[in-house]
């Protein structure tokens, strides 16, 4: 395809279309929508199944659906055990690097290997099928390790991110009622060690269903060990107890993987219930098809396993997949701001999949440092976790990927278990947008009574399908999960995503941000990402907030918190300027009441900015719940 790119739209060179695993998009989807159950049907069959389902899709209790029903199957007899009879066996699983520049690496044969010892210490300590195991660890392999030992003997993981508080860990415990916690002594960040195992002590107090805390020392840190319950795993791997084989254990395509905790704006954390086998299907699918992946692929989602994002597409996707993983424990700028273009240096890296939030903090110390380090090993770049702003897209594309990486720009959800919206590397990308719906998905832009919104208009996103990838329940609170996801619509039962959103004229949609973070100015509707869009190409800025406080006339005004880039002063005029600039771009109704200079920004650990927190700071209001504030 020999089309020229413009300021909007950037096109796949011929080489990638002719390299792509599926290059006609709107044929594959045509034939996704039309026959759902036999596309994924066909997805499925990819897979190693113990027993064939009986029925593809069951929606006879919508919206509680059930995919591959009748089905017998186990996630980690396809992200390991089938690896172990061709070529992957001896191929490298993960490759991992500490922040201090510890190495370790593991082929899948390895993998194995550590994943049977963890399985056979757990089935030790009287863990059974069906028994939720909580685990709360830095980035480091063992929390690879634990996720897939549980995941083998048929047990449920709840994985509790390792930079969570006392609070969040104790109450996430407690709602799933596990017995048995998996930690570590400490992790690294910008050269600290952080003390896992003093919050894990705090929070087992607070938590008296936990019997056994098994510990891995990462660290050398002086810890308290409690003998009637806190195990070193090295001491445990050393007995005969922890043989290197073990069976996986066959479970139902229902079962429950895994329990995901995801706060929102309010209400207590909801434990999000995945399952075995559509989950594998639709992470495994995904993967393959958004980032076209190759045998020979280096793979780096440079998110964290305590998070779905880490879940899919850093340990479960990609070693269906069979794809070499990346894992790296520690900040993208310690110590230095080129440690992540090091990294793609140094291991050979393809693909790379992170966060906007990362982007734009590494865009602020300018292109020198990825010019440093030979980038040339990649093939294709990757956003998740919020919309992309333009400026930041064109700046990863150009300087990261050379103007030769096609972006997938991928939104989704901890409830949707995977990607919902995406390119693939032979769509024209636009940026800023997501594009179009990933296969099998019908997707809509609705006004609050349900009624599709015309072309450019913004309303509520909502999908009008089941997809097997998709959150059964909220674990023991089956009728939040329907009261939160889903509405009744001519009928059949609709997902809402609780995003807003647009179609463009092409059909390419543009996700705006949360509802409750679109404000109302004067009768207009505008989204927070839009405005911090418009500060973000103001060349002094590198990353913005906003959000509305109550204003007497406008109903909302817009304040703003401004982080500039380095070497820019912060003054009065430059505030103006960026007031002008953003009534410039948007027009005067979203110019900002004030623009707040500040060093950094209340963020979740996966990225998120939580505007939230500036509101409630800015009215002098209670912050609520911030145990999952970064800092």
């Amino acid at each position: 395809m020999n089309v020229a790119n413009t300021p909007d739209i950037f096109y796949p060179s011929q080489e990638v279309i002719d390299q792509a695993n599926v290059s006609d998009y709107e044929a594959m989807y045509k034939y996704s929508v039309e026959d759902r159950e036999g596309f994924w049907a066909e997805q499925a069959e990819t897979l190693s199944w113990f027993k064939k389902w009986d029925t593809v899709l069951d929606e006879s209790n919508a919206p509680f659906y059930k995919w591959f029903d009748g089905g017998q199957i186990n996630i980690v007899h396809n992200a390991i055990d089938r690896h172990l009879e061709n070529a992957n066996r001896n191929k490298m699983a993960i490759i991992w690097e500490g922040e201090n520049g510890q190495k370790r690496n593991f082929s899948y044969n390895g993998l194995n290997r550590e994943v049977c010892q963890f399985a056979n210490v757990l089935k030790s300590m009287g863990v059974e099928k069906g028994d939720v195991v909580t685990i709360y660890m830095p980035q480091i392999p063992e929390l690879v390790f634990a996720m897939l030992a549980c995941a083998k003997i048929g047990a449920v993981h709840s994985v509790v991110y390792g930079g969570f508080s006392t609070e969040a860990l104790a109450s996430r415990i407690d709602a799933a009622h596990s017995r048995v916690l998996i930690t570590a002594d400490g992790g690294w960040r910008r050269g600290k060690q952080i003390d896992l195992k003093s919050i894990a002590d705090d929070a087992m107090k607070r938590s008296p269903s936990i019997e056994v805390c098994i510990c891995v020392k990462n660290n050398e840190l002086d810890v308290e060990m409690e003998p009637s319950r806190d195990f070193w795993l090295h001491d445990l791997k050393a007995l005969p107890i922890a043989g290197s084989t073990c069976e996986t254990e066959p479970t139902e395509a229902e079962d429950p993987l895994f329990i995901l905790y995801t706060s929102g704006t309010t209400g207590q954390p909801k434990g999000m219930v995945h399952t075995h086998g559509g989950y594998a299907v639709y992470t495994s699918t995904t993967h393959r098809m958004a980032f076209d992946i190759k045998p020979q692929d280096r793979w780096w989602c440079a998110a964290d396993p305590g998070w779905i994002t880490g879940h899919s597409y850093i340990v479960y996707g990609p070693l269906i997949n069979g794809a070499t993983i990346m894992l790296y424990e520690g900040a993208p700028n310690y110590p230095y701001p080129n440690r992540w273009w090091q990294i793609i240096e140094n291991y050979g890296i393809n693909i790379l999949y992170t966060s906007p939030t990362a982007i734009r903090g590494l865009m602020r110390f300018g292109e020198r440092w990825p010019k440093k380090h030979d980038l040339s090993s990649l093939r294709l770049l990757g956003s998740v976790g919020e919309p992309i702003n333009p400026e930041a897209w064109k700046w990863y594309h150009s300087v990261i990927g050379n103007g030769k990486c096609p972006i997938i720009d991928t939104w989704w959800q901890t409830e949707t278990g995977g990607f919902m919206i995406c390119p693939l590397p032979v769509t024209p990308l636009k940026p800023g947008s997501a594009t179009k719906p990933f296969f099998g998905n019908e997707i809509t832009i609705v006004n609050d009574d349900g009624v599709e919104v015309a072309a450019n208009e913004e309303g509520k996103l909502m999908i009008n399908n089941p997809w097997p990838g998709m959150a059964r329940t909220v674990y023991k609170d089956a009728q939040r999960y329907k009261d939160l996801y889903w509405a009744e619509v001519d009928g059949k039962w609709r997902y809402l995503a609780g995003d807003s959103a647009k179609k463009d004229d092409d059909g390419y949609i543009w996700v705006i941000g949360r509802i409750d973070e679109v404000l109302k100015v004067s009768g207009y509707r505008l989204g927070t990402s839009e405005v911090e869009s418009a500060l973000v190409s103001h060349p002094s800025v590198t990353e913005a907030a906003a959000v509305g406080l109550p204003h007497e006339l406008k109903g909302n005004a817009i304040h703003t918190y401004v982080i500039l880039k380095d070497g820019v002063v912060a003054d009065n005029k430059l505030a103006l300027e960026l007031k002008a600039h953003v009534g410039a771009e948007m027009g005067k109704i979203a110019m900002p009441e004030a623009v707040e200079f500040v060093d950094s920004l209340p963020k979740t650990r996966s990225g998120k900015i939580m505007r939230r927190v500036l509101k409630a700071r800015a009215l002098g209001q209670d912050e609520g719940d911030l145990s999952t504030l970064e800092e």
